[in-house]
């Protein structure tokens, strides 16, 4: 595990802490298509793990709701040493698709299990150290943060586990709102997920995050085949 572990800065203060909430406004090629927060929750025990809660939601407006309709939540457990996720639950609802998608995290036996409404697919195998996708990003705000740089992490979501790879691209100035912030540009490789970015030829996510210690991310960007995607980060809590 030593070479994944390797990009961790050894910096005393991590960049989140508990009541950690970030709002972002997003857009859908130009039109408002609703709100998403990222959200650190009170430390919990889990399976007997002391853990992080991370919470990510997307709402629809209610203009899109009429053609569109988006709710979807994603809870996080993850160890408190940033090691390896304990738990990941996601309640999807998008359109006509409904999902309610529980991982349970086995590293006894190093197995994932995925279920969606309780119905259970075959385990899988964990490769050492795995994180669910949104641990995975809280992951990287520990890394040392250097153009070229590439942060590799097993990831999974239940039903593969692969190597995820985001590289840092460079430091850029950018204006969000009417604010200027100094940041890192970060994007992740996408050939592993699945969904609209499977269908798009020419798919890619951008994630600009501060240049400083906390490195919150201020902008994400995503060209899909349905579209541009842009959050922008509207506030900053705790």
């Amino acid at each position: 595990l030593s070479h994944f572990t390797e990009n961790i800065s050894a910096e005393e203060s991590p960049p989140f802490h508990p009541g950690e909430k970030l709002t972002f406004d997003l857009k859908w090629t130009m039109i408002k298509a609703g709100e998403a927060t990222l959200e650190v929750l009170p430390v919990e025990t889990v399976n007997g793990v002391s853990a992080y809660h991370f919470v990510m939601t997307a709402k629809s407006t209610s203009f899109l709701d009429m053609f569109y309709k988006v709710r979807d939540r994603i809870d996080a457990y993850t160890d408190t040493e940033m090691t390896r996720s304990v738990f990941y639950k996601k309640k999807q609802k998008e359109g006509k698709t409904h999902r309610d998608i529980a991982v349970h995290f086995d590293w006894k036996k190093k197995e994932a299990l995925y279920s969606n409404f309780g119905k259970k697919k075959e385990p899988i195998s964990l490769l050492p150290g795995a994180f669910d996708p949104l641990s995975a990003f809280y992951y990287t705000r520990f890394a040392d943060l250097k153009e070229n740089a590439v942060i590799e992490r097993p990831i999974t979501d239940g039903k593969k586990c692969v190597i995820g790879k985001v590289t840092v691209v460079k430091k850029e100035q950018i204006t969000v709102g009417k604010k200027k912030y100094d940041t890192w540009l970060l994007e992740p490789e996408l050939k592993h997920v699945g969904g609209v970015f499977e269908k798009s030829r020419d798919a890619k996510i951008q994630v600009w995050v501060t240049a400083d210690q906390r490195r919150i991310p201020v902008r994400i960007k995503s060209k899909v085949v349905v579209g541009s995607f842009l959050g922008e980060l509207t506030a900053v809590d705790g």
